[in-house]
């Protein structure tokens, strides 16, 4: 289950990086944000 939240994290915080790239600013920073709580390194949703 940890490696599965890893990847989704990782997949969030890239379509962050390529929303910020195509200039959809807030949405890029939504998707950033969400894959940093979602990480192991950060507070998960699912509380572990």
């Amino acid at each position: 289950m940890a490696t599965l939240l890893w990847i989704l994290a990782v997949v969030l915080v890239v379509s962050g990086i390529v929303a910020l790239l195509r200039s959809q600013v807030l949405w890029g920073i939504v998707l950033i944000i969400v894959g940093l709580l979602v990480g192991p390194g950060g507070v998960s949703i699912f509380g572990h």
